[in-house]
């Protein structure tokens, strides 16, 4: 059984995680209109994403209990002046998360919940690639610079990415 508190931090965390989809899906839709096709596929494969990292939480809390809440969600931003903005964006966005799950893990650890804690492990290393990855291409975008050349070769090489973890995540 959950706690209350625990119950309510996970039902927090489950916002957060709806949150995100939201975040990617409107990332997505920019870059779609904005005819970058590789960075909306990437976007896109990152909002189902995150959205199936809700859904695992639902469940959890489901199974042990508790009652998984889906509340409002906070409409997220709609338009960005360049594609390295909206990925700075998408950084700060991957910490905040970040943040998020080592806070809900240290109540878990103070309310001697191992079992929600043990659970929530694969949510703290699931942040540390997400971070890693957002860091990497903001790192490419950087390097890029305001070269359209380069930004055509990144959003077919994102494309890839996007592609490359589709199969790894769903292989046939």
């Amino acid at each position: 059984m959950l706690s209350k508190n625990i119950e309510a931090a996970l039902n927090k965390q489950i916002r957060i995680e709806a949150e995100s989809s939201q975040t990617y899906l409107s990332m997505a839709c920019w870059a779609e209109v904005h005819g970058l096709e590789g960075i909306s596929q990437f976007m896109y494969k990152q909002s189902d994403e995150e959205r199936a990292h809700m859904l695992k939480l639902i469940k959890y809390v489901n199974e042990r209990g508790g009652h998984a809440q889906i509340t409002d969600l906070k409409a997220p931003k709609t338009t960005y002046s360049t594609f390295k903005e909206m990925f700075e964006a998408l950084y700060e966005h991957e910490i905040f998360v970040s943040n998020s799950i080592n806070e809900l893990v240290h109540i878990t650890f103070s309310e001697k919940d191992y079992a929600t804690h043990n659970f929530l492990q694969w949510y703290v290393s699931e942040q540390i690639e997400e971070e890693a990855t957002a860091k990497t291409i903001l790192d490419k975008i950087n390097l890029i610079g305001d070269d359209k050349g380069g930004l055509y070769l990144f959003d077919r090489d994102i494309q890839q990415l996007a592609v490359t973890s589709s199969v790894a995540i769903n292989p046939k």
